[in-house]
C-alpha cells in the first residue's frame, strides 16, 4: 500500500524543477555580475577623486590612511577599502582615463566592457605587472575570453605570452585557407615555456615527452585554449611499418588533429620531411572527413629561422616550428618588469613635501 505522504508528481516535473534551478542561477550570476560592475565602477571614481585631490590641493598618504579608516568605521564588514587598495584606485583610474564615456558628466560614466567584466583581483595584477596599456588590455580581454583566473593571468605575465603568441615561423599562410591560416597562426607562440619540468641540460626527447605528458595539465595551460589530448607515442602502420607520434592532439577551434615532435637537438630540415610523413599518415587514417588539414609543431631546443623557412618553403602540410626551454631568464628587461608605480613608491613619493602639484608618472618603470 502506497504511503498516503508520498505526492504523486506530474511526469514533468524533474525537467520543470531543472529550469527553474537553471534560471534562478543564471539570475544570482547576474546579480554577481552587477554587483562586481557597480564595484569597479565606485573604485574608478574613488581613483578619480583621489587623483585630483592629490593633483589640487596635494593631498598625501597621511590623508589616504585617515581615509581608509573613515571608510571603515562607517562601513564595518566591508573589505576593498583599505589604503593600499584606495592607491591601487587611482592607479585603476590613470590606467584607464579616456576609455570612460559618459554625456552627462561622471556620474554615469561607465567602464569599457572588457574591463568591467574581469574581477578586481585582475585589475590589481595589471596594474601593478603591466605598464604598457595596449599589453595590459591584450590581457584583460584574453583573461575574459578564456575565463583566465587570477593565477593563471599571473602565469601568462610571467611566461610573456603576449609577445610569444603567434611568433613560431610556419608555412601556413601558403597551406592553409585564410581564415584557417589565421587561427592557425595565432594558436602557436615561440618559445613555449616549460618552467614546470626540472630537467638537466642533457634531457633525452623520451624523457621530455614523459614529463610533459607527467604535467598534462600545465602542458595543456602553456599550450593555450582548445587543445585536448589524445595521447603519446601513437601508433601509426604505413606499409607494414611501425611508426609512433611524439604526441597527438586535437584542437576544438581549428577542428583539426595536431601533431607533436620534441627534439632535444636544434632544428634540422630532415625534421619537416618526417613531420610531413607523419601528416599525411594522420590525414589518411585518422582525419574524419569533417575535419581539417592536420597541423604539425615541432618543438626544438633552438632554431635557425633561415633554415626553418627555407625547410618549409615548399612542404604541401601546415607545419609550424618553434623552440622549448625550461626556464625564464632570471631577470626580465626593464620593459616587460614594470607597470606602474608600486603601491610602496606611490606612497613614498606622496609622503615628500610637494613642491608641485603634479601627480607621478604612471608610465615609469619599477626598479
Amino acid at each position: 500500500m502506497r504511503d498516503p505522504g508520498i505526492l504523486d508528481l506530474p511526469e514533468d516535473y524533474p525537467n520543470f524543477l531543472n529550469k527553474i534551478r537553471i534560471r534562478i542561477q543564471a539570475a544570482q550570476t547576474r546579480a554577481v555580475l552587477a554587483v562586481s560592475h557597480e564595484m569597479l565602477r565606485v573604485y574608478w571614481l574613488t581613483g578619480r577623486d583621489i587623483t585630483i585631490r592629490q593633483e589640487q590641493e596635494g593631498w598625501g598618504a597621511a590623508v589616504i590612511k585617515r581615509l581608509a579608516q573613515d571608510l571603515a568605521t562607517s562601513f564595518p564588514g566591508v573589505s576593498g577599502f583599505s589604503a593600499r587598495n584606495l592607491w591601487r584606485m587611482r592607479a585603476f583610474y590613470k590606467a584607464y582615463p579616456a576609455d570612460l564615456k559618459g554625456a552627462s558628466g561622471a556620474s554615469d560614466q561607465e567602464l569599457p566592457q572588457v574591463v568591467a567584466e574581469i574581477p578586481w583581483g585582475h585589475h590589481a595584477v595589471l596594474l601593478e605587472r603591466i605598464k604598457d596599456p595596449q599589453q595590459r588590455f591584450w590581457y584583460a580581454s584574453a583573461a575574459l575570453e578564456h575565463g583566465w583566473s587570477r593565477n593563471v593571468l599571473l602565469l601568462q605575465i610571467d611566461t610573456d605570452l603576449y609577445r610569444r603568441k603567434g611568433k613560431a615561423v610556419s608555412n601556413f599562410r601558403q597551406t592553409l585557407p585564410p581564415p584557417q591560416s589565421d587561427l592557425a597562426c595565432a594558436i602557436l607562440k615561440d618559445p613555449y615555456v616549460f618552467d614546470f619540468l626540472d630537467l638537466g641540460p642533457d634531457a633525452r626527447e623520451r624523457e621530455i615527452e614523459q614529463s610533459l605528458v607527467d604535467h598534462v595539465q600545465r602542458f595543456l595551460l602553456e599550450l593555450g585554449v582548445g587543445f585536448a589530448y589524445m595521447g603519446r607515442q601513437v601508433h601509426l602502420e604505413v606499409g607494414g611499418e611501425d611508426f609512433y607520434l611524439d604526441l597527438l592532439f586535437y584542437h576544438v577551434r581549428l577542428r583539426c588533429y595536431v601533431v607533436i615532435e620534441l627534439k632535444a637537438a636544434p632544428f634540422r630540415p630532415e625534421f619537416a620531411g618526417k613531420m610531413s610523413f607523419y601528416l599525411s599518415a594522420v590525414d589518411a587514417q585518422l582525419r574524419h572527413p569533417d575535419d581539417q588539414p592536420s597541423i604539425g609543431l615541432l618543438l626544438c631546443r633552438s632554431k635557425n629561422r633561415v633554415i626553418v623557412e627555407y625547410a618549409l618553403r615548399d612542404l604541401n602540410k601546415p607545419i609550424g616550428v618553434a623552440q622549448w626551454e625550461t626556464r625564464l631568464v632570471a631577470s626580465l628587461p626593464d620593459e616587460l618588469r614594470g607597470s606602474l608605480p608600486t603601491i610602496e613608491e606611490l606612497e613614498a613619493e606622496l609622503s615628500s613635501p610637494i613642491s608641485s602639484p603634479t601627480a607621478p608618472s604612471a608610465t615609469r618603470s619599477r626598479s
